[in-house]
């Protein structure tokens, strides 16, 4: 993960430098080369995602337009915010490691659970969700794109409410491979274990807007980011409004993803249709960016 960046830009590879030295680990090493299993636990899965997301960011931001609005899905948030000038990476990747170690303690495993709903829109998942609720928890934590909605719980809710999708066709319905059920009202000691941490860290003006999960709207205070980056965690990420804020207000037409991956390319498509979105995981993707093609 982020492996082709660094060897071929050297303000790539200095991220994940920096990132080995505030850590004190071989992050690096463990993205490069794994075990996956170790890649795989949520405290060392976000730093890593952050690392390379910035390491991308920074390798490109050279060669890319300067952006009106910026955004991040969930996690994605924090590099949002280093992309604007607010956070300075060090303290980034310092806050998600403690973000990933405080989700993963705040619901022993196997308690919880998330399941992605395909295939019924928003207000019906938050009503098939609100049925299964009388076996636990169990709400709404991810507005992907209209017809996809994850939610997050206690598992026997959570489980529930995937069979009464089932039932009110549709057309997927499935658990999700995670250990724990982020974006819920389980993560509130999560969140109680983050906001001090935030509030010792030094938020700064954003240099663009940036639209934020938790409110799908644009804040232009590090106050108000950092009171954001508090509330997501317990908080659902209101993706589809985020996106629909950033094409509406901002007459934003083409996105570029920045960080491991496509999954949100495929969401942002299906959020504005003929939205041109180029995809930056790999350095290939930076060469169709000037024609603001997809790839």
């Amino acid at each position: 993960m982020g492996r082709s960046w660094a060897d071929e830009s050297p303000a790539a590879r200095s991220v994940f430098d920096e990132a080995d030295r505030v850590l004190d680990a071989e992050l690096s090493t463990l993205c490069w080369e794994g075990p996956v299993e170790d890649l795989q636990r949520t405290e060392n899965t976000q730093p890593a995602i952050l690392t390379t997301s910035v390491a991308i960011l920074r390798a490109v931001r050279d060669r890319l337009p300067p952006p009106v609005v910026v955004a991040g899905h969930s996690l994605g948030e924090y590099t949002a915010l280093v992309a604007a000038g607010v956070l300075e990476f060090s303290d980034a990747v310092r806050l998600v490691r403690e973000r990933g170690r405080l989700m993963q303690e705040a619901v022993p495993e196997g308690e919880g659970a998330m399941a992605a709903i395909v295939g019924l829109d928003a207000g019906t998942v938050e009503d098939l969700a609100r049925e299964a609720s009388s076996s636990g928890v169990c709400t709404a934590a991810n507005y992907n794109a209209p017809m996809q909605t994850v939610i997050a719980g206690e598992r026997e809710a959570v489980e529930r409410a995937v069979e009464i999708a089932q039932e009110r066709g549709a057309r997927r319905a499935v658990l999700l491979p995670v250990s724990a059920p982020f974006h819920s009202p389980l993560m509130a000691p999560a969140r109680a274990g983050l906001e001090p941490l935030l509030a010792n860290t030094d938020f700064g003006a954003p240099s663009v807007p940036v639209v934020t999960n938790v409110g799908a709207a644009p804040v232009t205070e590090g106050a108000a980011c950092r009171e954001a980056l508090g509330r997501q965690v317990d908080g659902p990420v209101r993706w589809v409004e985020s996106v629909q804020r950033m094409s509406d207000e901002f007459g934003v037409d083409t996105f570029a993803e920045i960080g491991p991956g496509s999954v949100l390319s495929g969401l942002i498509r299906r959020i504005v249709p003929g939205a041109k979105v180029v995809r930056l995981s790999e350095p290939a993707g930076l060469e169709t960016f000037a024609g603001r093609g997809d790839s």
